[in-house]
């Protein structure tokens, strides 16, 4: 009995994300406790509502305040104009050659992707080189790929949301993730770059080459919108980035608390960015609404897992995954697992698999030896066809900006991410994050 009521606790959440009946906040925080009050009142279970919750909320509070300041600060970085010079520079090295044109698309949307938006992203790298590509006839479908696949690896740093969830959920250390995610990442970028090579390759012989004049590349970089210009601090992009890696730096050696580094970087960026209190408030304001978003989500999904632990719904249903998997299988778990996440991830939302699918996977990879880190990384892998889903909000912006349909934009950019995930897979094998065979 206990097992239903944690499975139909997933399906009903799952189902009211997925039909967009509520928002993810919203679902993790109170569903839980429905449940709670109807299991307590038909006698399945007897403890404390209140303190599971709070303690579930206490678990995931650490990484919420991680990512509430890191959001804020890349997000101040990117009204600064970080990335302006970025890409203008790809825009001139790329000028009418169009393999220079495709490498330069993975170069820029991987660098503007360390803010961890996705619709900043695509609007950001689909302005600076829509006309590229429409000037020297080259295929827009070519850019929607090759943007939304880099994306999606960079997509994995903390910030950027699914590892967010995925730490959260799993009770890992940032600095641990981010030590086996960042060689995954890089291997990843260096097979985008060998993809981006080969399709500009044939796109070159395609169309040949054609010569940029220097009031055309002005044209396609000029910066016109009063409002845009207003919050651009140009004189501040080393400064800002070295914030900016610097941050990363410090994230990735583990010496000071993530939250603390993000906090720090935040202030500093609007102490050098905007001095001015007037301004340092209309910023915050500004970037108020993605950050308490994001944040709220995460400090709800404590108290869903505080719930389903102290419930023992979690122990119940990972009990009967268990009995499902073949003995045989056991070992090969975390490779399940990674192979789960995939259509998981791609017919869910992050909220609901990470809050919803996870902790029961996870229950159930502790009885086979996994740990929960192991089982982290194996859950991320996913990721490389997650933001090819309908489900993912900015996929529009991207196939609007750059007039696609979503069947072959899937189609193409789906044999990209089965290389993606092959990549994570060997590499998390090679360096023990994820073995294939335990």
């Amino acid at each position: 009995m206990i097992a239903f009521m944690g499975y139909s606790l997933i399906i009903v959440f799952m189902a009211l994300i997925m039909t967009k009946k509520t928002t993810p906040f919203v679902g993790l925080a109170f569903l839980p406790i429905i449940w709670a009050v109807i299991g307590q009142l038909i006698g399945i279970w007897d403890f404390n509502i209140g303190e599971a919750a709070f303690d579930g909320l206490m678990t995931t509070a650490k990484t919420g305040i991680m990512l509430f300041f890191a959001i804020y600060m890349f997000s101040l970085m990117i009204d600064a104009g970080l990335f302006d010079p970025l890409s203008n520079f790809m825009l001139r090295f790329a000028k009418g050659d169009p393999l220079k044109v495709m490498l330069a698309t993975v170069a820029l949307s991987a660098g503007v992707s360390l803010n961890g938006d996705g619709t900043t992203t695509m609007i950001i790298v689909c302005t600076a080189f829509v006309p590229i590509y429409k000037h020297l006839n080259m295929k827009l479908l070519d850019l929607a790929v090759l943007t939304m696949t880099s994306h999606s690896i960079i997509n994995l740093l903390p910030w950027g949301g699914p590892t967010a969830r995925a730490i959260a959920v799993m009770g890992v250390n940032e600095s641990d993730v981010m030590r086996g995610l960042v060689p995954m990442m890089i291997a990843a970028l260096v097979y985008m770059f060998v993809v981006a090579f080969f399709m500009g390759r044939g796109e070159r012989k395609r169309l040949g080459v054609v010569d940029l004049s220097h009031s055309e590349l002005n044209k396609m970089t000029e910066i016109t919108d009063p409002e845009v210009l207003e919050i651009r601090r140009p004189k501040n992009v080393w400064i800002n980035a070295i914030i900016a890696f610097g941050a990363v730096g410090l994230l990735i050696w583990g010496i000071i608390p993530s939250a603390i580094v993000f906090l720090i970087g935040t202030v500093i960026t609007l102490m050098v960015n905007y001095p001015n209190v007037a301004d340092q408030k209309k910023r915050i304001d500004g970037n108020a609404a993605e950050a308490n978003s994001v944040v709220m989500t995460v400090f709800a999904a404590g108290v869903f897992m505080g719930i389903l632990q102290a419930s023992g719904m979690s122990d119940a249903i990972a009990l009967s995954l268990v009995g499902i998997i073949p003995e045989s299988w056991s070992n090969f778990y975390g490779l399940i697992v990674a192979f789960i996440s995939v259509p998981g991830t791609y017919f869910l939302n992050n909220d609901a698999f990470y809050y919803g699918v996870m902790p029961v996977l996870a229950e159930a990879g502790a009885r086979y030896a996994f740990t929960p880190l192991q089982l982290t990384f194996a859950s991320l892998m996913g990721q490389a066809f997650h933001l090819l889903s309908p489900l993912v909000p900015f996929v529009y912006v991207l196939l609007g900006m750059t007039n696609v349909d979503m069947g072959p934009w899937q189609k193409k950019a789906g044999l990209v991410s089965i290389g993606i995930f092959i990549t994570y897979v060997i590499v998390g094998a090679l360096i023990g994050a994820m073995p294939i065979y335990n």
